[in-house]
């Protein structure tokens, strides 16, 4: 077994991998960023190194500066967590060939199913349904055309080296064809460095659903039961639990599919299988070749600890127990705490976590490495935590989640937390119904509803007169009035969280700041400015694409919210830009 592993990750996910080599007797050496000096794994690990600057390619993603840290620390093994380096076949690779202990699938299955068109090709070899689509490259305009008229609309074009949303657009009709195209290879240029897209059909609201997949280095391959992460916005998961509610027979096919999928790439690590079920067909979408966000629900409805199994198998251990002995029982669900405002369409929110209080109690579970103080970093995701509950029944961990949810105090930014409570009360995630349209179509009813004033009594006095008011870190106020204590929020307004100061950023990047008008097209969030699609003189359309600000790992589109000509631009590629910052001037 190793003795000294390091986690080249940041965050929850490094504090989760942390905590199982500590019961597991092996010491753990941190990385990090310059941005992530204070953070909590860099704390909590027995020893830490700086990495470089902020940005994730000169710090997370440098491997070189990565496998110098191992070599330095006395490291004899390396676990990835999720994102970064964990699915790069040529970062695993450079760990075996260094004499260390890659935690994770042999870098030929990282290579089989890093490729999305590479594994669309395997799974056509393994007899396993793939979404109507393309194995070949869409390479022009007039390929995507081509492939519309082939697979029908709407048609998805997806980056073939990407995953987790980012180089996947959707056109409707022909009319989008051309922007969905150009969008596409522009995110997975910039997130992949591989502008290879390919298309399939997009189907409109099926279920996500994926595969927990075990193995070792001796042959066996088992399941650990399926989730459903169907509840996304910007195809990005925010609600995922287990067990899915499906079709039993959809549920037993997916599970020969799955691990014939993975015995075919002879895998041997932990990793996930996601398909995409529809009625009583399903569909391989793809395969994450690493622990996901969301293992976490996998292992409470089983008791494995999935990091673990990871580690023995890494270690050369075989599993020490057979798919018979695997009991799943009751139900789980995670619910992702994101700094995002959801009535503003998901925008990401960096800032400072003012306040912070887990929930606790019964069959409720935390990852996180957050606490008061802590800075948001626009460079990184938007993940402050992570919160699971399991219960005997699937009704009763919906009410463990409210319960959990209205403990949980996130104060100084905007969070998920509101939206994820509105859900647990949404007839289709009750009778879990709802597929991968929900939540972005929830989403909109449920900001329409907070705009909508509200009628009710009207508040009294005290006895003595007066209402008793004191101001809260947040900046809300608790009244108490006729000796009953009422917080009070103005949202966006004076007094209100929107009004606090905005914390420092770390970074040395040009900023664009200034005064807004009514002609003016403004960035809706604080970010870099990948590309200014118009110049001074262009004639623009209504809802035309202006500019692409990427924040917090996402790509957003700007678009003109009047025709006209182009008065003005304000900012160029490479620029940060604050929210709210004239990007163009429409005359």
């Amino acid at each position: 077994m190793f003795r000294r592993l390091l986690i080249a990750n940041r965050g929850e996910i490094a504090i989760r991998v942390m905590r199982t080599a500590r019961e597991m007797g092996i010491a753990c050496v941190a990385v990090y960023s310059e941005a992530d000096r204070e953070a909590l794994h860099v704390r909590m690990a027995d020893e830490a190194y700086v990495l470089g600057p902020a940005a994730p390619s000169q710090s997370y993603l440098n491997i070189d500066r990565v496998l110098e840290v191992a070599h330095q620390s006395g490291a004899d093994a390396v676990h990835p967590g999720y994102g970064f380096l964990a699915e790069n076949a040529t970062f695993a690779r450079r760990v075996v060939e260094a004499g260390l202990g890659w935690i994770g699938p042999h870098a030929d299955a990282i290579d089989a199913m890093g490729d999305k068109l590479r594994a669309r090709r395997a799974m056509q070899t393994a007899k396993v349904p793939f979404v109507p689509g393309g194995t070949e490259p869409v390479e022009s305009v007039a390929d995507a055309r081509e492939a519309a008229k082939r697979y029908g609309l709407p048609l998805a074009l997806k980056a073939s080296g990407g995953g987790g949303g980012k180089g996947l657009k959707v056109a409707q009709t022909l009319a989008e064809i051309d922007s969905a195209f150009s969008t596409a290879k522009r995110e997975a240029e910039a997130y992949f460095k591989n502008g290879t897209l390919y298309a399939e059909r997009y189907l409109e609201n099926p279920k996500h659903v994926e595969l927990q997949i075990l193995a070792d280095k001796h042959g066996t391959v088992l399941h650990v039961g399926e989730r459903d992460c169907s509840l996304q916005r910007r195809h990005q998961k925010l609600w995922e639990e287990a067990p899915a509610q499906i079709p039993a027979g959809v549920r037993e096919g997916m599970r020969e599919a799955g691990i014939r999928a993975a015995s075919a790439i002879r895998y041997d690590s932990a990793g996930t299988i996601e398909f995409l079920v529809s009625g009583d067909a399903f569909y391989f979408l793809e395969m994450n070749t690493r622990i996901q966000v969301e293992h976490t629900v996998s292992e409470m409805i089983s008791g494995l600890d999935l990091i673990r199994e990871q580690i023995r198998a890494a270690a050369g251990e075989p599993l020490d127990f057979a798919q018979k002995d695997l009991q799943l029982r009751g139900a789980a669900i995670e619910v992702r705490v994101n700094a995002e405002d959801p009535a503003q369409s998901f925008r990401p929110a960096p800032g400072e976590v003012t306040a912070y209080r887990e929930p606790g109690g019964l069959g409720v579970r935390v990852d996180s490495a957050a606490y008061p103080g802590l800075h948001i970093s626009p460079d990184y995701d938007s993940l402050i935590a992570k919160l699971v509950v399991w219960a005997p029944t699937r009704g009763e961990a919906i009410a463990r989640l409210r319960r959990a949810i209205d403990e949980f105090v996130v104060e100084g930014v905007p969070t998920t937390l509101p939206i994820l409570r509105a859900l647990c009360d949404e007839p289709q995630v009750i009778d879990a119904s709802y597929g991968t349209a929900t939540l972005e179509r929830f989403a909109v009813e449920w900001t329409q509803r907070r705009k909508q004033p509200r009628g009710g009594a009207t508040l009294g006095v005290t006895s003595a007169g007066a209402p008793l008011a004191k101001r809260r870190a947040d900046g809300a106020f608790d009244v108490e009035v006729n000796d009953k204590l009422y917080r009070v929020r103005f949202p966006g307004g004076a007094g209100g969280a929107q009004s606090l100061p905005r914390a420092p950023r770390v970074g040395r990047r040009e900023r664009v700041q200034g005064a807004t008008s009514g002609n003016d097209v403004v960035s809706p969030m604080h970010g870099v400015v990948v590309e200014m699609s118009v110049a001074a003189g262009d004639e623009i359309a209504e809802g035309q694409v202006v500019a692409v600000i990427e924040a917090m790992k996402m790509m957003n589109e700007v678009r003109a919210h009047r025709a006209g000509s182009v008065a003005a631009i304000h900012a160029a590629a490479g620029a940060t830009v604050e929210a709210n910052a004239p990007l163009v001037t429409i005359a």
